[in-house]
């Protein structure tokens, strides 16, 4: 059985207008999404600036309520479920934000942070949640002393640590990584990725690992899912996907990774046109219509949920993006 098991899922923001502020159009934020993830497996979603990843993984832990679809945990449907009866379900399910500056709170030490999931989950004497703490920090590589500060005093990758300490505070079974190196100078990002791997080898783990750049989640993922526009338009796993791209979109987001030689040229599929708007999306291919492709026309009407090519590897079945 899947850990986590996500089916058609929607999140459709209402945009309101008029005097009276009145529901005039949605937002189709994430529009019809599915995937499964195993335990201990590490799931990448990858896309645009805009395309719902986000978004995504706040309404799987339920940081949004979805407007559709499912999500199932551990074979449980918690699509609908009340706070009351989410509470024992966060404990294993948490998040890593990705501005740490922004989602820790300023006014709180660093022991008041990662001792408020115990806290909260009735956990433990006022001792046994300090030597949790104290146990948490050297497992994300601080001082103990640290606990005795307040967030402002440490840097952008030791404030990600600190993050990283609250979410694995209840030793839950899924994590949402989201962008949770994009904040930080490239000379920490790789401490903080292999931070990251030894936590899900040392407590079995399973991440779902949003990101924009597709090098990092080659280097973090067992499967990939490229998302464009609130749907997922390929998904595979990591070797194959950047071995083999079936969709153009994929193409061309692993034609944008840069080459570490500069005098190396090589072919590159320049994106064109604008990313239509999830107000008023296009009927049909959304990326073969912002590409004007010849095609586009043919894939109207069409039935475009995923299908899958080879074993594991699932494509959105679209004549202008895939030549199918």
């Amino acid at each position: 059985m899947s850990l986590l098991t996500v089916q058609n899922l929607q999140q459709h923001f209402p945009v309101r207008g008029g005097l009276l502020r009145r529901s005039v159009a949605s937002c189709k934020a994430v529009d019809g999404v599915s995937f499964s993830l195993a335990a201990g497996e590490t799931l990448g979603l990858v896309g645009e600036s805009g395309c719902g990843k986000t978004t995504l993984g706040k309404s799987i832990v339920r940081l949004l309520k979805p407007t559709g679809g499912s999500v199932h945990f551990e074979g449980q449907d918690i699509t609908t479920a009340s706070m009351g009866q989410l509470r024992p379900t966060r404990r294993h399910m948490q998040m890593i934000f990705q501005d740490p500056a922004e989602s820790l709170n300023p006014r709180h030490t660093v022991r008041d942070i990662l001792e408020e999931p115990f806290i909260v989950q009735k956990l433990g004497s006022k001792e046994e949640r300090r030597a949790w703490v104290a146990d948490l920090l050297d497992k994300v590589g601080l001082p103990t002393t640290a606990s005795d500060r307040f967030p402002f005093e440490f840097s952008g990758g030791q404030r990600q640590r600190i993050g990283i300490a609250r979410a694995i505070a209840l030793k839950p079974k899924l994590i949402v990584c989201d962008e949770p190196v994009s904040a930080l100078d490239v000379s920490v990002q790789s401490q903080v990725l292999n931070l990251l791997l030894d936590l899900q080898r040392q407590m079995g783990l399973s991440y779902l690992f949003i990101a924009h750049g597709l090098s990092v989640v080659k280097h973090m993922s067992d499967r990939v899912a490229v998302m464009y526009l609130g749907k997922i338009v390929e998904l595979a796993p990591a070797e194959t996907l950047y071995r083999r791209p079936l969709h153009a979109y994929t193409r061309a987001l692993l034609d944008a990774i840069p080459v570490p030689d500069p005098a190396l040229r090589r072919p590159r599929s320049l994106l064109q046109g604008d990313v239509p708007s999830p107000i008023n999306p296009p009927a049909g291919c959304a990326f073969g219509h912002r590409m004007g492709h010849p095609r586009w026309k043919d894939s109207v009407g069409m039935d475009l949920s995923l299908k899958e090519i080879t074993p594991g590897h699932w494509v959105q079945p679209c004549p202008c993006c895939t030549g199918e």
